[in-house]
């Protein structure tokens, strides 16, 4: 028997040893962090500083409850919750109809206000950071939790429309036409028929955008002032991390803490990626 018809799948059994080992690799590349994170949350400052990459002897939770009382933990955990929840419903909301709009639009219209969506998508937010702090001060709404959340829906309906647009191109049209025979209507129809289709892209959606908007930063830091309204990743700097002061220990704990329920929150919808993704691909 011919050795070439051998060497094909000894190749291809190499071929994904190798890719196996390089997945590895990477997966615990990514997890060093994490281990550093969680280890050192549950040590003094001392340990932290002198043995960094020990795993800690005994667990030393003092940090929690020192976080939880001299950060406020409380509120700014409020505060990034209410702002990212009324974030991501309101992208959920308006989006998913506006994505369903857009793929039932034919002619030269469709394609310019896809157009339009995905040069917002590319625009830096660096490059309209001034202007739009501005615009914000000029309409009242700096400084305001509910203009946070404005702002985050702005900024993200781009990608979240580009998005529900793929997935409601895979919808048959036949589903919304029997449904329109019955004497539904079209706010109906969307509510009842095409949005329940659309839930893997409703989970990746919900993901993607809560992973940013409680992480981030920036958009807060430049948009409010009052310490009542902080967010969790302003509070954290602000209190444990300056100039002339560095309670590692303390900022460690904080950054557990204020982590824990992005990391239950994937945990629970992560199946929704795979699938979110392949219902988003777009048909030509």
């Amino acid at each position: 028997m011919n050795h070439a018809t051998f060497r094909g799948p000894i190749l291809r059994i190499r071929s994904h040893h190798v890719i196996g080992t390089f997945m590895i690799l990477c997966a615990i590349l990514w997890l060093v962090p994490i281990y550093y994170l969680v280890i050192n949350a549950f040590k003094p400052l001392r340990d932290v500083v002198m043995r960094t990459a020990q795993f800690p002897t005994s667990f030393y939770l003092d940090n929690f409850a020192a976080v939880w009382k001299n950060m406020n933990y409380p509120q700014l955990l409020f505060n990034s919750f209410f702002v990212t929840v009324g974030s991501v419903a309101l992208t959920v909301l308006f989006c998913s109809m506006a994505g369903y709009k857009l793929a039932r639009m034919s002619g030269k219209s469709a394609n310019l206000f896809l157009l339009y969506f995905l040069l917002a998508m590319v625009i830096p937010f660096q490059a309209i950071m001034v202007p739009l702090v501005k615009l914000m001060s000029d309409l009242k709404l700096s400084n305001s939790l509910f203009g946070l959340i404005v702002l985050y829906l702005a900024i993200e309906a781009p990608i979240a429309i580009y998005l529900y647009y793929g997935a409601a191109k895979a919808i048959p049209t036949s589903l919304e036409e029997s449904a329109r025979i019955d004497g539904a209507s079209q706010l109906r129809t969307f509510f009842s028929v095409i949005f329940p289709l659309l839930r893997p892209m409703t989970g990746t959606v919900i993901i993607l955008t809560s992973l940013w908007i409680w992480n981030d930063f920036l958009i807060p830091l430049i948009l409010l002032s009052d310490p009542a309204k902080k967010t969790l990743p302003l509070g954290t700097t602000a209190m444990f991390f300056g100039t002339y002061m560095n309670k590692w220990n303390l900022g460690i704990t904080a950054i557990l803490m204020a982590s824990l329920p992005m990391i239950i929150l994937f945990f629970v919808m992560q199946k929704h990626i795979v699938k979110g993704i392949t219902a988003g691909s777009v048909k030509g």
